[in-house]
């Protein structure tokens, strides 16, 4: 599958994995997923056909790793990012000791005042490595990397969790927790 349908077919099954599955007539499971048999014939009756081969490439090409099948890989799941109610039945986690969250500069001022939220999804979203937070701030335009304290967080008793594809979730983070890294200095 060359890489135009790869991003077509990720982008259809987020929308519908993660936001609107009613739209395709689905009902998410406990922990978000969905028979694999079902999606199909579902993507096929809306006129998006996608073959179960398109699929697992999906599931294994996706950079982001946002989907996974289950063991028996007759169901897949969003790993996370859902705006919909969805248990993704994860098991609260120990965290590392500094985790990152990727901005863009027009939403500093706001963080700096109220920290982290999770808006119209379900957790915050933070990552272990600073390549991958600057990656999630350039989309929405100038990078701003912001430093989690997560021991302190963990130690106040907040509750983490990591997706199936590393990424780890919050409820929220306080502005106490955050500071606010200078990229143009890590040169």
């Amino acid at each position: 599958m060359n890489s135009h349908r790869l991003v077509k077919v990720s982008k259809y099954l987020s929308k519908h994995l993660r936001h609107q599955p009613e739209r395709l007539g689905l009902k998410l499971a406990p922990g978000g997923w969905v028979n694999i048999n079902e999606l199909l014939a579902a993507c096929q009756q809306h006129q998006f056909p996608i073959t179960r081969a398109e699929l697992e490439e999906v599931v294994i090409k996706n950079d982001k790793q946002r989907f996974s099948f289950d063991q028996t890989k007759t169901q897949i799941r969003a790993n996370q990012g859902h705006s919909i109610d969805v248990d993704l039945q994860l098991e609260p986690q120990i965290p590392p000791d500094i985790l990152y969250h990727g901005t863009g500069e027009g939403t500093v001022e706001a963080i700096l005042q109220l920290g982290l939220l999770k808006m119209s999804r379900h957790h915050v979203h933070l990552s272990t490595d600073i390549a991958t937070a600057k990656a999630v701030g350039m989309r929405k335009g100038h990078p701003v990397i912001f430093q989690v304290n997560t021991v302190k967080m963990y130690q106040d008793g907040y509750t983490f969790y990591c997706s199936d594809n590393g990424v780890w979730l919050v409820e929220q983070v306080p502005p106490e927790y955050l500071t606010r890294l200078n990229l143009d200095s890590k040169k």
